[in-house]
């Protein structure tokens, strides 16, 4: 299929290539750079005080080796990469981050913050996991506030509330945008794919909303013209999927090209390295703008929440949106929060909504790709058959 891509075709499939050029260019600029490990650091703050956010999280095999010298070989692979790329002075986005802004979110991560908070500044946030109670909301804004005062010291700057709301309306534009664009995904057959997908999410990280509608212009016309050219990805008759669960990038992408490849389209990515982050919104114009951030923060479906309930009602409306056939659900070895989880939502999924489901549990090698193979072409026959 002669189909035209979104973005310059030098940087087709590298999107790490096309978001480092853009820190580099922000670094020339004379803005720092403040990296971040997970969808919960409120990277409004960051914004506000004229700095870029920059992601940290790595998703390759090369560095695991190394980090398994001081990390249990049975830990989660986006950790070991994580601290493999950093103990190797092999990571770009890392050296480019001027400090760094921590969570706790999972134990394995929190453990591997304290081997590296000796080499950058540093700021834990204490992330309360039961979220809908008034006690949480509160925490959470006092954590807020000290992620404030942590880089109001470490960079002798201020930020103020008047920049502060200005970045909650800049990241409200942003998502405003970001869920326009997913909707190219919705034609049946969808007119973009799982990679241009990743390809503008890893560039709206560390765009505002400006910059991301200049790049999104000349897509969308792009996907434009696919649909009035008839450009597709699949067939009619191919089956519709919702990949769910753990991040998904690097060298774990293997499981959306294996899904491709055996004749699937992905319509829907719901992990945070996807769709999820754009689904917020924040409250606007409030007398406290901190307030509204932790609010808003705290509606993000990650599965360290308890009860989990919103990761549900998300997916059923990313279900209604993008009519999937089948919900894929990833789960990265030793991620056991995701793992548990996975029951509730094959159960969930199959009640309410009578789709086939398939949790595939993975790292981030290339040991398991002919047993994914298999299960996903199995899966998408099972989808043929019903249809």
């Amino acid at each position: 299929m002669d189909i035209k891509p979104l973005i310059d075709d030098q940087y087709t499939g590298l999107p790490s290539k096309r978001t480092l050029d853009r820190i580099l260019q922000k670094r020339r600029e004379g803005k720092r750079g403040i990296g971040v490990y997970c969808a919960y650091a409120p990277v409004e703050l960051i914004r506000a005080m004229g700095a870029t956010p920059i992601t940290l999280c790595a998703f390759s095999n090369k560095t695991i080796p190394d980090a398994e010298k001081v990390l249990p070989s049975n830990l989660c692979p986006l950790i070991k990469s994580s601290y493999g790329f950093i103990t190797t002075n092999t990571c770009p986005f890392f050296e480019l981050s001027e400090a760094v802004i921590a969570e706790t979110t999972c134990d394995g991560k929190k453990k591997m913050f304290e081997l590296i908070s000796s080499i950058k500044p540093m700021h834990v946030m204490d992330l309360p996991q039961i979220p809908d109670t008034d006690e949480a909301k509160a925490n959470w804004t006092v954590m807020i506030q000290k992620l404030k005062s942590f880089l109001e010291t470490t960079f002798e700057t201020t930020i103020s509330n008047e920049n502060i709301e200005r970045e909650i309306r800049d990241t409200n534009e942003k998502n405003r945008l970001m869920q326009r664009f997913f909707e190219y995904a919705v034609p049946h057959p969808p007119v973009l794919c799982a990679t241009e997908m990743y390809d503008v999410i890893s560039l709206a990280t560390v765009l505002g909303a400006q910059e991301l509608r200049e790049v999104l212009e000349p897509a969308t016309a792009i996907l434009d013209g696919r649909i009035k050219n008839g450009l597709f990805f699949g067939s009619k008759a191919s089956p519709r999927v919702l990949v769910s669960g753990c991040p998904v990038n690097g060298d774990s992408a293997k499981v959306l090209r294996t899904i491709e490849k055996a004749g699937g389209v992905i319509v829907a990515l719901e992990a945070c390295s996807g769709m999820k982050p754009f689904l917020m919104q924040i409250d606007e114009g409030t007398s406290d703008p901190l307030a509204a951030l932790a609010k808003a923060y705290l509606t993000i479906p990650c599965s360290c929440m308890t009860p989990n309930t919103r990761r549900l009602t998300s997916l059923d409306e990313m279900i209604d949106k993008f009519k999937p056939d089948a919900i894929v659900d990833v789960i990265l070895q030793a991620c056991h929060s995701y793992n548990v989880e996975s029951h509730t939502v094959e159960q969930h999924i199959k009640a309410k909504h009578g789709l086939s489901f398939l949790k595939i549990e993975t790292d981030y090698s290339s040991g398991d790709v002919e047993r994914i193979r298999v299960r996903v072409e199995a899966l998408l026959e099972s989808c043929l058959d019903r249809s």
